[in-house]
Formats: C-alpha cells, sequence, structure tokens
C-alpha cells in the first residue's frame, strides 16, 4: 500500500464527504477509492469512516487521524512546492470561481494573456454569482465581491469596484435629462439583488453628502448580460459596475446619469483556501490576475471611503502584499 496516496484519497473524501466526489477530484476511480480507504483502515487496525447513503464522514479515530494527516501532507507539499517554484514550473491545471460580470468580460481574458505566457497551465474558469466552498468544491481560487467569510481563507484585495448610474440615449430622449437625483425615482430601473437598501432605496453619494431616492425596479436580475441588454434597449437605467460599461459608454450605447454622484461600491478580492500549498501556477496567476484586474477601468485600487484599516478587520493578520489570512 501507499501510504500517502492513501491518506490523500481519506483527506479526500472527509473534506468532500463523498467518495465519488473525492475520485473526481484525484482524477481516479471510485472503486479504486474505495480500495484506498479498505487499505488504510486495515493498515491502522481501526475503523475510520462512517457510510450512510447520502454522506460519508469521519469516525473518532478518524478526525483524528484526518487532522493530523492532513497538516502533514501540506508540509510534504509545501516542501515539494518550494522547489517546483526554485524551477519555476508554472504549469498544470486551476480551478477558478468569479462572478459573471467581471469573469467573462475582464478574468476571462486575463487567463488567455497568461496562457499564451504559460502554455502548461490549463483552466477551467466557472463563472456564476453563488459563494462556494473552495475547499469543498475544490477551487483553486475565486474572486469575491465583499469580505468573504465562512472559511479559512488566502485574502488579497483587489480593489474597488465602482458603479455609476447609467442609461440609453434612447431612454433620456424620452424622459428628458437627469439633473437631480431625485428624478431618479420617476424612472423605470433595472438592478441587481444587492445593490439597494431595503425599501428599494438607492445609496448616491457624491463625495460631500449621501442621497437615497426611492427607486422602481422594473426588473431585478443576476445576470450581467440581461442587465446590459436592458440597458441597452433603453427599457430602464440602472446602477451598475463601470467596468461593465465602459465600453458601451465610450462608443456611445450608454450615458453616465449624474456623473458626480456613484452608487454604492464594491470591494473585490482574490482567495484561496489556507489549507493547500499555493502551486507556482497559482501563485503566478494570482500575482498576474490581481496586477492586470488593478488596471481596469472602474476598479479603484486605493480608495479611502471604503478601504477599512486591517487592525479593524476581526480576525485578520495582515502578511506581506496585501494579504490577509482570516480565521474562524
Amino acid at each position: 500500500m501507499d501510504l500517502a496516496v492513501a491518506l490523500r484519497a481519506f483527506i479526500r473524501t472527509v473534506e468532500r464527504g463523498s467518495m465519488t466526489a473525492a475520485a473526481r477530484d484525484l482524477g481516479i476511480s471510485q472503486p479504486a477509492v474505495t480500495k484506498h480507504l479498505r487499505n488504510l483502515e486495515r493498515h491502522v487496525g481501526a475503523r475510520l469512516l462512517e457510510r450512510s447513503a447520502r454522506l460519508v464522514r469521519p469516525t473518532w479515530h478518524g478526525q483524528a487521524l484526518f487532522e493530523a494527516s492532513r497538516t502533514a501532507l501540506v508540509s510534504i507539499d509545501e516542501a515539494v512546492e518550494g522547489v517546483r517554484r526554485d524551477m519555476q514550473a508554472i504549469e498544470g491545471p486551476l480551478r477558478v470561481h468569479s462572478p459573471c460580470c467581471i469573469g467573462a468580460r475582464h478574468l476571462h481574458p486575463i487567463m488567455m494573456t497568461f496562457q499564451e505566457r504559460h502554455p502548461g497551465v490549463t483552466f477551467d474558469l466557472v463563472l456564476e454569482g453563488r459563494v462556494v466552498d473552495l475547499v469543498y468544491e475544490n477551487f483553486d481560487l475565486a474572486i469575491r465581491y465583499g469580505r468573504p467569510e465562512g472559511q479559512d481563507l488566502v485574502i488579497r484585495r483587489i480593489g474597488s469596484v465602482r458603479r455609476i448610474l447609467v442609461a440609453s440615449p434612447d431612454l433620456l430622449a424620452r424622459t428628458g435629462p437627469v439633473d437631480s437625483p431625485t428624478q431618479v425615482t420617476d424612472l423605470p430601473f433595472v438592478t441587481t439583488p444587492s445593490i439597494l437598501s431595503p425599501r428599494d432605496r438607492l445609496v448616491l453619494s457624491n463625495g460631500a453628502e449621501s442621497v437615497e431616492p426611492v427607486v422602481r425596479p422594473v426588473l431585478r436580475t443576476n445576470d450581467a448580460q440581461v442587465l446590459l441588454q436592458t440597458l441597452r434597449s433603453g427599457h430602464a437605467m440602472g446602477a451598475v459596475q463601470e467596468l461593465l460599461v465602459s465600453d458601451d459608454i465610450a462608443a456611445g450605447r450608454l450615458v453616465r446619469v449624474l456623473p458626480a454622484y456613484h452608487a454604492r461600491p464594491a470591494e473585490a478580492f482574490m482567495t484561496y483556501p489556507s489549507i493547500r500549498y499555493m502551486r507556482p501556477a497559482v501563485r503566478a496567476f494570482t500575482d498576474f490576475a490581481v496586477s492586470a484586474l488593478q488596471a481596469v477601468a472602474g476598479m479603484d485600487v486605493n480608495d479611502p471611503s471604503i478601504a477599512a484599516s486591517p487592525s479593524s478587520w476581526r480576525g485578520w493578520q495582515r502578511e506581506p502584499g496585501e494579504t490577509f489570512h482570516q480565521k474562524f
């Protein structure tokens, strides 16, 4: 029996709660995982897992072995990673999760540029709005809006994503110019679920003051393309991420409304699981992607209005390079 292989199968099964999921993550068959687990239980002389129709979970002995062996294997992986880093072996698969708005428009071309420089890297890019469990769902990296919570994560702040008010020229031709925040109340509005305050109030600020006009949402959506099509068609106006509409504004398809005001921004973070060693490909892509995303129009890297002092973030420890370890 290869003890290291058996332990990896055991650790992944506990993390995923499923032998089938562990097999998929490890790139082996489910019977092979079952064999590794059976051999490991025989080797230690104890039952390590309780199996039910829906879930696999560790026994008391299994939990003790899981905690000890996971730490040991991470140390081994870190040592191997150090050698690989010295050899600059930037290769292998990267599984990345991102919101659709920044992922399709900006992260995807960044990936293609990175891949041209490092052909040995392959990407699995998943674009959706939900928050994922990076370990359970086997992601190497994720971009998130808002301060991540709920896991042991290494967190690197990208910046603050500006949100601005926009509308199509056709809509403004029908309604007339918008010169005051109070006029927003009279216009049809398209929005995402997270941008409005309770009772459909839109928080707008010009740096000196904040106002909260009530808006009239005619459509709520979590899909960036639906949002864009609604705006371009003149069906409604909206408060959107500037990085999503910068080309439309430049081309005249959309017009910025009330340019002195902006809506509440969203902080963007790059995250990865702290329990995994950082492979050279992960490290290289993180540095490359964060730098490229910070250069995107609509991304404020140092926005004093939303940047919190790291010392005030409970449970956070500052590391070099704007990276934080969050502990729960």
